[in-house]
């Protein structure tokens, strides 16, 4: 078994687009959305323009905030990587934490954090 390591992503993007609820065969709420940023970055002194677009997905409790989103909604997402599956080796964000940061400007701010049970 691989040894713990570092894999740790924190993205601030906007909800490109967001999946139906599903459930795994033991009842485990999933949700998945895309995820899309857009900001500029330091990169060897210049900035450059970065766009990226990244699939997440909520698991459990977390699932269920997700649902309540809305596409267009802006969230600061929290979570490790994985590959899609074993078939595809296309990287996944599994989310740990979602902020809303909608309303911010005026001092509001929603974050929500599940803890895994152990």
């Amino acid at each position: 078994m691989a040894e713990p390591g570092a894999n740790e992503l924190r993205l601030d993007a906007r909800i490109a687009e967001l999946l139906p609820v599903r459930r795994t065969p033991a009842g485990v709420p999933i949700a998945a959305c895309g995820l899309a940023h857009e900001s500029k970055q330091d990169e060897a002194g210049v900035a450059r323009d970065v766009s990226v677009e990244l699939q997440a997905v909520a698991v459990g409790e977390l699932a269920s905030v997700l649902a309540g989103a809305s596409p267009g909604m802006r969230i600061r997402a929290t979570g490790f990587l994985a590959a899609k599956s074993l078939r595809s080796r296309t990287p996944v964000l599994h989310l740990s934490k979602i902020e809303f940061l909608e309303g911010n400007e005026n001092g509001f701010q929603a974050q929500v954090e599940v803890q895994e049970k152990g």
